[in-house]
């Protein structure tokens, strides 16, 4: 039961890696890529839907985006999603199509970028503490009837050495995103 609960808080802390570098993919390095729009939600005959669920998102070349809606009424809600997301983006409408030309970052942007990614790492940091938590606490549990006091010791050990391993990793991702964000 004790290698269940620490397999388990393992698996939980490295959903939380993949989180992580999901939500930085979505931040804009001066390089066009259909993932800046993961995050963005549109709203679509009432409903908010992922933008990456109405529209055929390609890049033509390193500095564009083209958005290709399925549904040539919802352009105006697209273009709408964009320019109140926190991209900094401005979309070109013709009318079937929204085109986006990517800038060059200014250094301001990129610190603000930077800001935004540290964030991102800090809060998947207390997610991987918040499930060491929740492993102690079913290692703590254990204690009352299954395993003796040294065992959980043990235990909670080794799931402390997990935690320090993915916030290493955290730590990695986050030096990356920040040295891509920074290349000029």
């Amino acid at each position: 039961m004790p290698l269940q609960i620490k397999k388990n808080a393992e698996e939980r802390m490295d959903k939380a890696i993949s989180a992580l570098k999901r939500d930085l993919a979505s931040l804009r390095a001066g390089k066009a890529s259909p993932a800046l729009f993961d995050r963005i939600q549109v709203e679509y005959y009432g409903a908010m839907t992922p933008l990456n669920q109405l529209a055929n998102i390609n890049t033509p070349d390193a500095r564009t985006l083209l958005i290709q809606p399925w549904d040539k009424s919802s352009v105006a809600a697209i273009e709408k999603a964009i320019m109140k997301s926190d991209l900094g983006l401005t979309p070109s409408n013709d009318g079937t199509a929204i085109r986006i030309s990517v800038p060059m970052l200014t250094e301001e942007r990129r610190g603000e970028l930077v800001k935004t990614s540290k964030k991102f790492g800090e809060e998947a940091k207390v997610a991987i503490r918040n499930i060491r938590r929740d492993a102690n606490d079913s290692i703590k549990k254990l204690e009352k009837s299954d395993i003796s006091e040294d065992e959980s010791r043990g235990h909670q050990e080794d799931i402390q050495k997990a935690t320090d391993k993915f916030i290493a990793e955290v730590d990695k991702v986050l030096v990356a995103k920040e040295k891509e964000i920074m290349e000029v």
